[in-house]
């Protein structure tokens, strides 16, 4: 009985010890918490998308902090917290024009195909097999790269198709530009409504004959421009997006149709 009584003895002994240096431990190498970081994760949404460059909101949060990048960089939080973190910084917000993406394509099923695509369901590894089954080598794969990546739901894709991003749901984190192997998503201020939804370079009679919405660059919208916001480069038009003031007059008069005016939204600024 004595060495039962013993052996416990023995390891509330061992367990007290060992609880002594944990405790011990965790204070003497603690790492102390700036209690302004503390405060802006909380106020952060929480989404850890990395859209603002950082892996997660408490290395945003530490970015801030150390003054590598201002406040507003982060795409989902609201206007009121980044107020709010501004504050907690000590400084000034920098407003922003909101921004959304655009795909700079009309193509989709308009577009003919030049052989069938029967692979694997993605962009990048579509467009490594003779530039993807579209005939027009600028244009959208249609595979929805760009849907699958975006974390706040604001593209909707229909295989073959060009994808529709949904602006009110966009917050122009870019992890849509990064992911397009064709580079032809951008971010654009949501002031600006019209868009020249084409990217080829091609001659307009190859584009006339692959893709009917495509633009032939025939330069009647660079010459019906009002503002001179419209240029002519490489068979292709190209919107400045510099003094647009969102006339119509480019939209009206373009023989193709090649350019479209963006559906008006709620809670969007600056249009």
């Amino acid at each position: 009985m004595s060495d039962i009584v013993g052996g416990l003895v023995f390891l509330s002994g061992i367990g007290f010890l060992m609880g002594f240096g944990l405790a011990f431990a965790a204070k003497k190498f603690a790492v102390s918490v700036n209690p302004v970081e503390e405060e802006i994760i909380k106020l952060l949404p929480g989404a850890n998308c990395g859209a603002c460059g950082y892996a997660g909101c408490a290395g945003y949060a530490e970015a801030l902090i150390a003054g590598l990048v201002e406040a507003g960089k982060c795409p989902v939080a609201d206007p009121e917290t980044n107020k709010k973190i501004s504050a907690a910084l000590g400084k000034e917000l920098t407003q922003n024009a909101r921004r959304t993406a655009i795909i700079f394509c009309g193509g989709g099923s308009k577009c003919r195909d030049k052989y069938e695509y029967d692979g694997i369901e993605d962009c990048a590894v579509s467009d490594g097999i003779f530039g993807g089954p579209k005939s027009c080598e600028y244009g959208c794969v249609g595979l929805g790269n760009c849907a699958r990546i975006c974390p706040f739901g604001a593209i909707d894709y229909v295989k073959g198709e060009v994808p529709v991003i949904a602006e009110a749901k966009c917050t122009s984190c870019g992890l849509c530009v990064a992911a397009c192997p064709k580079k032809i998503i951008h971010l654009v201020e949501c002031k600006y409504r019209y868009h020249i939804q084409c990217s080829s370079t091609d001659k307009g009679a190859r584009v006339r004959q692959i893709c009917p919405p495509g633009c032939i660059g025939c330069g009647i919208c660079v010459k019906l421009c009002p503002q001179n916001d419209i240029i002519l480069s490489n068979n292709l038009a190209r919107m400045k997006y510099d003094a647009c003031d969102n006339c119509g007059v480019c939209e009206v008069k373009c023989p193709t149709k090649t350019i479209v005016r963006a559906k008006q939204i709620q809670n969007a600024d600056n249009f």
